[in-house]
């Protein structure tokens, strides 16, 4: 292989009918049937041949000035008008997944390279799949096991010991260290690092000694990393990645802690070492958790939260300290009106004086 492919979508040739558009997503159709898009854009930014979608009525102005072709648009808001409005629309329950079925065939994935490229490195022991893609520069470390339709990016690095399973794909300038293992479908974006040492130190001496960590990063099928997200390793224990769990950009992750099944870290999360997160948790943009606690299935952390205990699973949790939500609203709600109070108790001291 001359050099790996780019990590983009091409656009497909042939354009979308109004009327194959609702027969795709089983909307219901209305205008032109014979308008043509070609590809998606923003409400605000679409010409005639776009397509694009309105799924809240934040965007309502947008809409209403939008030029695109044909939109998708949700049930609720079918009522709204536009002028001249759009060629076409297609009602349809949610304007996201019907979106999410078009894509493929407006736009196709880059077509994955196989072979390896004359630059890259693999030391010895590793064991190598079949039909694998290894950009420029990669280096694999010894020892290292990669299975079957991997894609590696250009200037990666696998430490030695590493695992990797089937149609993984690691885009450039990522970093997995040993002995970290990741299991089937996992896609690791261009910056994160996997595996690496915790931030644990033991003050002897006068001075902060590090403590080495022995522990693995364990991340499981079809997990996805976002671009600058950091990993550790265990220390003692291992870090786990439940399955289909989804991390953003720039989230990081302390060493030992375990999170479950189906799982969404949104940007700038950070998690304290040995944190137990239950399956099915969403912790919004910028929430900060403390170590050592635990937080229930299916809880929900507000973004800028600040969780220092645990949170029982099913709960919604926001502000700083973190609380049950209608309890930091209420508090909240108390902090506007101390003002006010504080203004008429000034006046009627004053009074009295």
């Amino acid at each position: 292989m001359s050099s790996a492919a780019t990590s983009g979508t091409e656009q497909a040739i042939a354009p979308l009918t109004a009327a194959a558009i609702a027969e795709l997503v089983g909307g219901r159709l209305e205008g032109s049937g014979d308008t043509e898009v070609r590809r998606v854009a923003a409400l605000d930014r679409a010409e005639a041949g776009d397509l694009s979608f309105l799924a809240s009525r934040q965007y309502a102005l947008q809409y209403a000035r939008t030029r695109a072709g044909v939109v998708l648009l949700s049930t609720e808001l079918a009522g709204l008008k536009a002028q001249p409005g759009p060629a076409a629309r297609v009602v349809v329950d949610e304007p996201h997944a019907a979106l999410l079925r078009l894509l493929p065939h407006l736009y196709r994935e880059a077509a994955r390279p196989v072979g390896i490229h004359e630059t890259a490195r693999i030391g010895r022991g590793a064991r190598i799949g079949e039909a694998l893609a290894i950009g420029a520069y990669a280096v694999i470390g010894e020892d290292v096991v990669i299975g079957d339709r991997t894609w590696i990016g250009e200037h990666c690095v696998i430490g030695s010991g590493a695992v990797l399973g089937s149609d993984v794909r690691l885009h450039a300038g990522s970093t997995v260290y040993g002995p970290a293992r990741l299991g089937d479908r996992v896609i690791i974006q261009t910056g994160a690092r996997i595996g690496s040492d915790g931030f644990g130190y033991t003050f002897e001496g006068g001075e902060h000694r590090r403590i080495p960590h022995v522990g693995r990063c364990i991340v499981e099928d079809d997990v996805e990393v976002g671009a600058n997200s950091t990993i550790d390793r265990g220390s003692v224990d291992d870090t786990v990645i439940g399955a289909g769990t989804k991390i953003d950009n720039l989230v990081q992750i302390g060493h030992n802690v375990r999170i479950g099944r189906l799982c969404l870290l949104m940007s700038q999360v950070g998690v304290a070492g040995s944190t137990r997160i239950g399956d099915g948790v969403v912790l919004a943009g910028q929430a900060g958790l403390a170590g050592h606690i635990s937080i229930g299935d299916g809880a929900r952390i507000a973004a800028q939260s600040g969780v220092f205990g645990d949170v029982p699973a099913g709960e919604t949790w926001s502000g700083y300290p973190a609380r049950p939500h209608r309890e930091a609203l209420r508090a909240s709600a108390a902090t506007f009106k101390l003002a006010g109070m504080m203004r008429r108790l000034e006046r009627l001291l004053t009074e009295r004086e």
